[in-house]
């Protein structure tokens, strides 16, 4: 199948793969029982939101509610369907003949739904690592490029702080770099002047001192 190529990833079992992309529209037009991805999409999600939390919470610093506000953005139907965009899957995907008409293929729901169902297959099929596998680049992309679900501009926050008193000097020094390239960890240090004021770690040098800032912010009460 078409898809396996584009996702990089070969079934064992077909049938999860079959079930992932078969819409209950198509299902119901069929004279035999067919079995349509709503169960898969259910294990899909669970799936999806443990890899992604389990990414989030050993890459960042975040608090919490910070913490479960970036998830949700990851894992919302709008970052989902860009994800489903991103390897076709719309073409890929059973549809009934009047769900065909109406542009189910394009629908939001639909790819989002199958999706997740595909994630369920891969994890069906392969276990945790496989689906871990399959999830993280789009998570990591989608991090990396899109702004609104950045971290705070806490950088910015603190500049605008320590620029009142310009004979106050700030720097970032990275103290640390450590891991695999595709799950590098950072240490950064900010620095007023020669002191330390705070500390942060993250997947990139960038967001390590988004951390080591928000730290710093927090130690001055802000």
């Amino acid at each position: 199948m078409d898809l396996e190529k584009r996702i990089g990833y070969h079934f064992r079992e077909k049938q999860y793969l079959q079930t992932a992309v078969t819409h209950s529209s198509y299902a119901n037009e069929m004279k035999d029982p067919t079995p349509y991805n709503e169960r898969q999409e259910f294990l899909g999600d669970a799936v999806l939101s443990i890899v992604v939390s389990d990414y989030l919470f050993k890459n960042s610093s975040l608090a919490e509610g910070d913490l479960t506000k970036l998830r949700a953005a990851l894992v919302c139907e709008k970052s989902l369907c860009g994800f489903a965009a991103k390897i076709d899957l719309g073409s890929a995907i059973r549809l009934g003949k009047g769900e065909e008409m109406m542009g189910g293929r394009t629908r939001p729901s639909i790819l989002a739904d199958a999706f997740e169902a595909l994630i369920a297959a891969i994890y069906l099929d392969g276990g945790m690592e496989a689906a871990r596998e399959f999830v993280l680049p789009f998570v990591m992309d989608t991090l990396e490029s899109e702004s609104k679900i950045r971290f705070h501009d806490y950088k910015t926050a603190l500049q605008e702080i320590v620029q009142k008193n310009p004979e106050e000097k700030l720097s970032y020094v990275l103290v640390e770099e450590s891991g695999p390239d595709h799950n590098k960890r950072f240490e950064v240090e900010v620095r007023l002047n020669s002191n330390v004021i705070g500390h942060g770690v993250g997947k990139s040098k960038k967001d390590a001192e988004q951390m080591a800032a928000k730290e710093a912010l927090e130690l001055m009460g802000q």
